[in-house]
């Protein structure tokens, strides 16, 4: 039987993840920069649901959408609002953000922190 993993245990997992080996923009003060595509594909594993994509300056913005309700796990790394479109993605647009070794490090990582928490 597959264990229930709350939204909030996820977010801290990942939280606890991110770093310069999930994505290349990561910093200490701003640690959810560039981790979009690669959290939500990690979220999308875990907790399923739909990626979902709103257009930034900066370009395609990943999240997901759960049961319905919108989830946005690296809306921290702006400073502004952001007015989502809701426009429906896939896995394969939402990998175009990050790299096999990145979504390796952050699936294994965030699973190990599941898995001691």
């Amino acid at each position: 039987m597959r264990e229930i993993i709350s939204i909030a245990a996820l977010q801290e997992a990942l939280l606890n993840s991110w770093s310069k080996y999930s994505s290349s923009k990561w910093t200490k003060d701003n640690p959810a920069k560039g981790q979009c595509g690669v959290t939500a594909l990690v979220v999308n594993d875990i907790l399923g649901g739909q990626i979902r994509k709103t257009l930034l300056s900066e370009g395609w913005h990943y999240y997901n959408e759960i049961n319905g309700e919108c989830y946005d796990f690296t809306d921290s790394q702006f400073n502004e609002d952001i007015e989502y479109m809701d426009i429906p993605s896939n896995r394969d647009e939402a990998f175009l953000d990050t790299n096999q070794e990145q979504y390796d490090f952050l699936k294994q990582s965030s699973m190990n922190i599941l898995k001691d928490g």
